[in-house]
């Protein structure tokens, strides 16, 4: 496992521990062992690093799914063994770290099972946890996803906020090309904005809080424009699994939500002692 990810599992566990559990220092030295069980219907992720993070603790832990396998409630999902103190220490950031990237990983699934076959692919944003972006992006591609972009760094993305601070598309768009950028996408609210960016040279259009049908007129004013082939279309806000059907037939190549990383519940599990 890389050195980074790593030592983001250390500061997890450091966080819970503090300068040490007073409450497993009672126990003294005697070996259990124990199992993550899932209490819910749930598209499991994170259980490697949960293994990590028992590793970490001293004890010795072994995934029984895969990343991305869809379990049963009652299911177990890893094992682990160890000196009761330093399970016990392990248990709650564990427990955490996979129910909420398994949270994101099941709305991830629904989202992309009620998609037609064929569909456009769905997209992960940037609303995501502050220091949890990685995890919560492995836990959309463990659901059947994609990341998008991880930092500002990624690419060009002109947003609402950056017109609104005195600049035009056109200007920006240039901007960015003179810069050698090769990648340039622009976030529009109507038709005609879209239709603009297409035309100044954008790469990608992003169709933010567009009703199904609005999205659908927009595609068309770029198709008679004859400008659609030279943009990706990607549609965003307000997606969830009751309308993302409606989306995901009206022509656009990608849709991105927030809510699958932002919204998604977390999945109910459990470490249970065998006896």
């Amino acid at each position: 496992m890389d050195a980074s990810l790593v030592s983001h599992l250390r500061r997890f566990l450091a966080e819970d521990v503090s300068r040490g559990d007073v409450t497993g220092s009672l126990l003294g030295v005697g070996k259990i062992s124990a199992k993550i069980i899932s209490r819910e219907h749930a598209t499991i992720s994170g259980v490697s690093y949960a293994a990590k993070i028992f590793s970490i603790g001293g004890c010795r832990a072994r995934t029984l799914v895969r990343e991305g396998s869809t379990v049963n409630p009652g299911v177990a999902i890893l094992t682990v063994s160890g000196q009761a103190r330093h399970v016990l220490k392990c248990e709650r950031t564990a427990l955490n770290l996979v129910s909420r990237m398994s949270g994101i990983a099941t709305m991830t699934k629904k989202m992309v099972s009620a998609m037609p076959a064929g569909g456009p692919e769905i997209y992960a944003t940037r609303k995501t946890a502050p220091g949890l972006r990685f995890f919560d992006k492995e836990a959309v591609v463990a659901g059947g996803g994609r990341r998008h972009r991880m930092s500002l760094n990624s690419s060009i993305m002109i947003k609402d906020n950056h017109l609104d601070s005195g600049y035009s598309i056109d200007f920006l768009v240039q901007k960015a090309r003179k810069k050698g950028y090769k990648k340039i996408q622009v976030e529009v609210e109507d038709a005609r904005s879209a239709l603009i960016a297409a035309k100044c040279g954008a790469t990608a259009i992003l169709l933010d809080n567009f009703t199904p049908k609005g999205a659908a007129a927009a595609v068309k004013v770029l198709q008679k424009a004859r400008v659609r082939k030279n943009v990706t279309l990607e549609v965003s806000g307000g997606i969830t699994v009751k309308n993302i059907a409606s989306f995901a037939k009206i022509g656009v190549d990608a849709i991105s939500s927030g809510q699958i990383t932002s919204s998604a519940p977390a999945i109910d599990l459990s470490l249970e002692v065998c006896s």
